[in-house]
């Protein structure tokens, strides 16, 4: 396992109780319009989904999962995802208010609990490699073991295969892995349609020919686990959705019995159905990532005082933190959207040579930001692209809220520029941020604001390339994590 990577919330390939799901459908994430900002109306249907237990909450989206109408990750946490969804279950029957009163609850329990019978569909502990995971038994009767003695379900015609997989610790590190899984030769058919790194796991999707596949690894205590799944593209448009579930069900280091994949109310087998009586239990705390007093960013640290970030992340603030530091405005840069600030105490930093030359079209980029890990703000590495966008520079990732300032470096490690937009709203497809188009301060936008300050970042040439854990890991201590209290 490659040492700590960053500071004060560092990576390592260490389990956590994220879950992220793979992009299963890719022509999705083009085709989905921007959300529109919070309303009110949202909101007071995102405080009384928060009321609810956790077990309920997590419930209702399992249910809408199943209803064909969510496609994100089974958090308990309400977002545009949830509240689109409730109202396209509901289907114009009373208000499009993102609300479950509890008739449509209990019809929604009873639709997804049809649909995980027809499918099959049973969460179970894999006795191969200690994983829970859910399997639809009717589309995969077939059941074997796998050369690497791992388990296997497979379709009885063969066509569409699901492995689990395990490793003990002390063999190949997640990162390495996860650079194999990527790669694609000039002559491999293979495409990949979506990766992603985060500390603890990675996503990869990919296409063939003929086929579609899914892999997701995560390293813990035990060593590394994981399944993937492949699938005949003319069987897609059934996959795609159970693949969502599956991926949902997926406990890599189990710690209890395998859960019961059912909603909290009642549906007698005459089809009356009614609200659970099951005791009423305190709502969660908000994550958080999710708190409405504070805003959350990135900077990347100069020196041991000074940082940069963007106006996106700071502006408006009544309080400041870099890390475990209080900041306040120096400096900001309205043309580049780019701001300095000063760092109270001391630390110690060591920021990364900036690029001179510009990045190429199209050029594949490593970001370092932070996002919500089980209600703790965690350090992540995401893909990106170097792009265009009007004529100015732009950056292709997969941002959520809380991401602005993001630093992205080439595969040398090099500083090639940072993310000035703070995406306005959290979009997910099958749990997973889709790549979009953000608004970029390159190389040479940050050299002449540091030049404002009389502040220089030294140059750096090229060198070998890197994989993405060794980009993380030479610039471990220079990205830090903001909180704007507002």
């Amino acid at each position: 396992m490659p040492r700590a990577l960053l500071h004060p919330l560092r990576i390592t390939l260490l389990r956590s109780a994220a879950l992220a799901l793979a992009l299963v459908v890719p022509t999705l994430a083009g085709a989905q319009a921007p959300a529109p900002g919070p309303s009110p109306q949202m909101a007071a249907a995102q405080a009384g989904f928060e009321a609810l237990p956790e077990a309920e909450r997590k419930a209702i989206q399992n249910d809408l999962i199943w209803a064909g109408q969510f496609n994100g990750a089974v958090s308990g946490s309400y977002g545009p995802l949830t509240f689109r969804a409730i109202n396209a279950f509901k289907g114009g029957r009373g208000p499009a208010d993102g609300l479950l009163p509890p008739a449509e609850r209990a019809a929604l329990a009873k639709a997804a609990q049809a649909a995980r019978d027809a499918a099959g569909f049973k969460v179970l502990a894999d006795d191969k490699t200690g994983v829970q995971i859910g399997i639809p038994s009717r589309l995969l009767p077939k059941r074997d073991v796998t050369p690497s003695g791992g388990s296997r379900w497979q379709s009885a015609d063969e066509k569409v295969t699901l492995d689990t997989s395990t490793t003990p610790p002390g063999g190949e590190d997640l990162a390495a892995i996860y650079e194999k899984a990527i790669a694609v030769s000039p002559n491999s058919p293979r495409k990949i349609t979506y990766k992603l790194l985060r500390p603890d796991f990675f996503v990869v999707t990919g296409e063939t020919p003929t086929g579609r596949f899914y892999r997701r690894l995560s390293a813990g205590p035990q060593g590394l686990r994981g399944f993937s799944i492949g699938y005949d593209k003319a069987l897609a448009p059934t996959v795609d959705k159970l693949v969502i579930a599956i991926a949902a069900s997926f406990e890599p280091f189990p710690t209890g019995p395998a859960p019961r994949m059912v909603a909290t109310v009642r549906v007698s087998s005459d089809g009356t159905i009614s609200p659970s009586a099951a005791p009423a239990q305190p709502a969660a705390p908000t994550p958080f990532g999710a708190r409405s007093n504070e805003r959350y960013g990135v900077a990347l640290a100069l020196d041991e005082r000074v940082a940069l970030s963007v106006a996106a992340a700071v502006d408006n603030c009544r309080s400041l933190r870099v890390g475990t530091r209080n900041a306040k405005l120096r400096l900001k840069d309205d043309a580049s959207g780019l701001v300095l600030l000063d760092l109270e105490g001391a630390g110690a930093a060591k920021p990364p040579g900036l690029r001179s030359e510009a990045a190429g079209a199209s050029e594949a980029l490593v970001l370092v930001a932070y996002g919500n890990d089980a209600g703790k703000r965690a350090a992540v590495a995401l893909p990106g692209q170097n792009a265009q966008a009007g004529g100015k520079p732009a950056l292709k990732a997969p941002l959520q809220p809380g991401q602005a300032g993001a630093p992205a470096f080439d595969r040398q490690g090099r500083l090639v520029g940072v993310v000035t937009d703070n995406p306005s709203d959290k979009i997910l497809i099958a749990g997973v941020a889709p790549q979009r188009s953000y608004g970029f301060a390159d190389a040479a936008a940050i050299q002449a604001m540091l030049g404002k300050a009389g502040i220089t970042l030294p140059a750096a040439s090229a060198g070998p390339e890197l994989s993405t854990g060794a980009v993380v890991e030479r610039v471990s201590g220079a990205v830090q994590p903001i909180v704007c209290g507002l």
